[in-house]
């Protein structure tokens, strides 16, 4: 079997061809990492409207009686203080208080919407079953295959999505959701994304994602493929599991403190992460602004007066700041703003320093 037909492909994937997507694997799935190129995908989200096929990500519905205490139990937040139509990101640690996802969570009008990473959505969903109790009356849906997802993102986005539904989506504040008719078709849409722009993300059945694609492309919104995702996500701040954190980080040291909410005598984290806190974190994650050309990638060593003291999470140019960036976990004591260190790349030290996260932020009007 070639490697090719053992991927997993989203519905859009036909779709991503027909744009001239060029597509590789990502996580065990095919997906496009670009389209006319990289940069102009990233410039075109900050200054107009791109488009980037995330059905890859999981869709996990949570319906029954039990749905918010187990929700509650395993979420770094009170899914209990959440509205209907609204949302939160959270965090879900095992009971040592090791970041097994992160993700964003909706209430709906009978359930709630769990939004896992592609490749933790199994690892979730077991976790979720772990700490359902004979008492419990839940039922879980996985709707992850008969869906597709569709992020819309950039300083257009509104405008152009507006032409296709008559709901005011200029109300929808931001971490809001609503059920209903865009392109002729039923979504649930949410004001949501992970580029650190105004943006939307459309969930749809699976059925309707190629007419969804097309009508956005002709509308003149560009498709981005999944590596300007990464430069935007980075340039906004934005942690992604397995590069920026996983079991071996608590939330603390991520930078993740406001979406920990330890108060709830059932959450399985709640002692772990109290004694966390309570000791103090030795390392934190720190954004660095990296001198010259080289790019430091993931796993570049970063050091100190000549001692090794982390590595490189993430790493990229940021053509939004026309400066090579990067994330990584150093001792707190280092952590200071203007800090100077050193990254090893490629065997040459390069000089860095420590800046605040986010390195982008966009003016909001």
């Amino acid at each position: 079997m070639s490697i090719e037909k053992s991927l997993k492909r989203t519905p859009l994937f036909e779709s991503h061809l027909d744009s001239g997507g060029k597509v590789i694997d990502f996580a065990g799935w095919e997906m496009p990492v670009q389209y006319s190129g990289i940069l102009s995908e990233v410039r075109e989200v900050r200054e107009g409207s791109g488009m980037f096929d995330v059905s890859h990500m999981g869709r996990l519905e949570l319906s029954g009686q039990g749905a918010e205490l187990l929700l509650n139990s395993v979420l770094s937040v009170d899914v209990s203080s959440i509205n209907v139509g609204r949302a939160k990101y959270n965090v879900i640690c095992d009971d040592k208080g090791g970041i097994i996802d992160d993700c964003i969570v909706y209430r709906q009008v009978d359930q709630y919407l769990l939004i896992p990473n592609a490749s933790n959505r199994e690892s979730v969903i077991d976790w979720l079953n772990a700490h359902i109790c004979d008492s419990l009356e839940v039922e879980i849906n996985d709707i992850s295959t008969s869906t597709v997802m569709v992020a819309v993102q950039g300083p257009l986005s509104g405008a152009i999505l507006a032409k296709h539904t008559s709901t005011d989506l200029t109300k929808l504040r931001p971490f809001s959701a609503v059920d209903t008719e865009v392109f002729g078709v039923e979504v649930f849409i949410a004001r949501t994304g992970y580029t650190g722009e105004d943006g939307f993300e459309i969930i749809a059945s699976s059925d309707y994602g190629p007419l969804i694609w097309k009508t956005l492309e002709d509308s003149g919104v560009i498709p981005c493929g999944l590596g300007a995702r990464d430069v935007l996500r980075l340039e906004a701040g934005l942690l992604l599991h397995g590069n920026d954190m996983d079991r071996s980080v608590n939330p603390y040291e991520a930078g993740l403190d406001y979406f920990v909410n330890n108060n709830r005598s059932e959450y399985v984290a709640r002692d772990s992460l109290a004694s966390i806190r309570e000791k103090g974190i030795e390392r934190k994650i720190v954004g660095l602004a990296i001198e010259g050309r080289s790019v430091a990638r993931h796993g570049c060593f970063i050091f100190h007066d000549g001692e090794k003291i982390g590595e490189i999470s993430s790493g990229s140019p940021s053509p939004t700041l026309n400066q090579n960036i990067g994330m990584g976990y150093i001792p707190v004591d280092l952590s200071e703003p203007d800090t100077r260190l050193g990254v090893d790349i490629r065997g040459k030290m390069t000089q860095a320093t420590v800046v605040e996260l986010p390195f982008y932020k966009r003016v909001r009007s």
